[in-house]
């Protein structure tokens, strides 16, 4: 009996399903067919008055991030970020991936942002919520531009993504990284292409991203891998060579971060599993439920990351082991904010007072 689907999304799509955006009382939901017609992207222009989103959360090392999109092409069926797609009345199922939003005046707010008399400088994230080098980036190159505003500041960036295309902006991160000013985090969740294929459609294939590891490292750019998201029964066996992968391509410094569902995210994962891994469904989704307090998300800090139990623990043992035994320990240099200068030169002649 073979562990694989018997109704496949559209190609190129993490789901077929748009599940009701939960802020709507009343909502159209098609069932998943194969022969639909095929979606294409759409993209709307965000119109915010502002682009730093700040964080208070101890889970993560920033406390502020640029997101320079709303939704994301790659279609990673386990997005954590999903959900956010109901607060544009839209759905996180197929919306969050067809109907993105591009903030193309990010440059020019962040410019604004980091002009101000009180800013004080401190590493900027992105890649924290929805990828930065996206599809949609080739064209609309919201992240260069606001990369650009970035070295021209001599303002420290920290960048997590799944895509080559980080290699377009060597130019800009190469200097950068001389500078002490940025770093690169490379998501890996498999070696399997087939894996890779069904669970995040649009992403750099797994060769690829580790190829992109070689490139940032031979350019003298700090990079790193997360493994991100390891989900039990399926891809948590590989932690070990996906370390070993990641290691001969040049990484330095390695985290993980397991599976959670939150809101309409169990839902999507749990219907792609029984398309795609009807077999193993029920046992991933009940090892979830065990680092979860029962649940299959738990939001509280300190282990929405990593999870608890002894799925969760022997998880983390493995992890460490593999990282020490190939010597993956070294951090990423800190990040210099000392060399901060505004835009224009400074703050203003009343700063001097």
């Amino acid at each position: 009996m073979t562990d694989s689907p018997d109704n496949a999304p559209q190609r190129g799509r993490g789901t077929s399903r748009n599940p009701r955006c939960r802020y709507h009382d009343t909502w159209v939901e098609r069932e998943p067919q194969a022969d639909l017609p095929r979606v294409t992207t759409e993209v709307r222009v965000d119109s915010s008055r502002s682009i730093l989103s700040r964080n208070q959360s101890p889970d993560v090392p920033f406390d502020r991030s640029i997101n320079p999109y709303r939704g994301c092409e790659h279609g990673c069926i386990y997005c954590f970020a999903r959900p956010t797609h109901a607060y544009l009345g839209l759905s996180p199922g197929l919306d969050f991936e067809t109907k993105l939003v591009a903030k193309p005046e990010a440059a020019a707010l962040l410019r604004r942002a980091l002009a101000k008399t009180g800013y004080r400088c401190a590493p900027i994230a992105m890649g924290t919520n929805t990828d930065p080098y996206q599809p949609v980036e080739r064209t609309w190159q919201v992240t260069r531009q606001v990369l650009e505003v970035l070295a021209e500041c001599n303002h420290p960036v920290a960048i997590v993504t799944k895509s080559a295309l980080v290699e377009r902006d060597l130019d800009l991160l190469a200097p950068m990284a001389e500078r002490g000013l940025a770093h690169v985090l490379l998501s890996l969740t498999t070696l399997d292409r087939e894996l890779s294929r069904r669970m995040e459609p649009r992403a750099a294939a797994p060769e690829r991203r580790l190829r992109t590891i070689e490139r940032l490292r031979a350019h003298g750019i700090p990079t790193g891998v997360l493994l991100a998201p390891l989900i039990p029964a399926l891809n948590d066996a590989e932690v070990e060579s996906l370390l070993a992968a990641a290691h001969r391509a040049g990484a330095v410094s390695a985290g993980y971060v397991v599976l959670r569902l939150p809101l309409e995210v169990s839902g999507l994962f749990g219907d792609w599993l029984q398309q795609h891994y009807p077999l193993r469904a029920k046992r991933v989704l009940a090892q979830v439920r065990a680092m979860r307090n029962g649940r299959e998300n738990d939001p509280r800090f300190g282990s929405r990351m990593v999870g608890e139990g002894p799925w969760a623990a022997l998880l983390a043992q493995r992890f460490e082991r593999a990282r020490r035994r190939l010597g993956l320990t070294a951090a990423l240099p800190p990040l210099d904010t000392s060399a901060f200068r505004p835009p224009g030169g400074g703050h203003g002649q009343l700063a001097l007072f």
